[in-house]
């Protein structure tokens, strides 16, 4: 038996929910980037008020680790750990683009299980965060920055068919004809990431506390107009 707080703010949308046994028992969502912070804290209590669930009686937080946008990481990742340390629970993170994977296999599950999946999450320009996943979840490609060009995938794809998705894809596929690159609309799923924090709880998958910070995957720059 687990209750866990999911918290995402790492992208577009925000969603926060509270999950029994990777059983969604209700979520929130929130669609503007700029009001990720006003909406995480009220939104949790609103979680407690409609259903009725204790954040003392959470087993342990989740949240989204990246990458993503870096004020909505810090903003999702900073009140999971102020919980995880407030109430003494465990923190689960969970990588981004695994969890949006995740969802597309909710989705588009794979026809023949040899296909693989790629989530791409804009990060500007032609440049994308992204990663290659087998059926299974198990890593081809570790997360990383990308700059797409015509020829980008082109041993992958000579190889097998892959899934592209996510916020990114679009501006690949304006540049992609290769006959093994399918396109699909996936936005990151609260249930998906409550059945993947949940997998995690049981194999007791914790994150340590003291020492955690989100997945960046580029350092932060600023520009200064002068």
């Amino acid at each position: 038996m687990s209750i866990i707080l999911n918290i995402d703010t790492a992208s577009e949308k925000a969603h926060v929910s509270f999950a029994r046994n990777g059983e969604l028992l209700h979520t929130l969502t929130s669609g503007s980037q700029k009001e990720h912070a006003s909406f995480l804290q009220s939104a949790i209590q609103e979680l407690v008020q409609i259903t009725g669930v204790h954040l003392t009686q959470l087993d342990a937080v989740a949240v989204t680790a990246g990458p993503g946008s870096y004020t909505g990481l810090r903003v999702g990742f900073s009140s999971a750990k102020g919980l995880c340390y407030a109430l003494n629970k465990p923190l689960i993170s969970i990588g981004t683009l695994e969890v949006l994977t995740a969802s597309a296999l909710t989705l588009f599950p794979p026809v023949t299980n040899e296909e693989w999946y790629c989530p791409m999450m804009d990060a500007r320009r032609m440049e994308v965060f992204t990663a290659l996943y087998k059926p299974d979840l198990t890593v081809q490609l570790a997360p990383c920055p990308v700059i797409l060009n015509s020829s980008s995938f082109e041993n992958e794809l000579s190889q097998k068919s892959i899934i592209f998705f996510g916020s990114g894809a679009a501006k690949w596929q304006s540049v992609c004809n290769h006959p093994n690159a399918l396109f699909k609309n996936v936005t990151l799923l609260p249930g998906s990431m409550s059945k993947h924090s949940n997998m995690l709880f049981e194999k007791k998958i914790f994150t340590e506390l003291a020492y955690s910070e989100p997945l960046y995957l580029k350092e932060f720059q600023t520009v200064i107009n002068n």
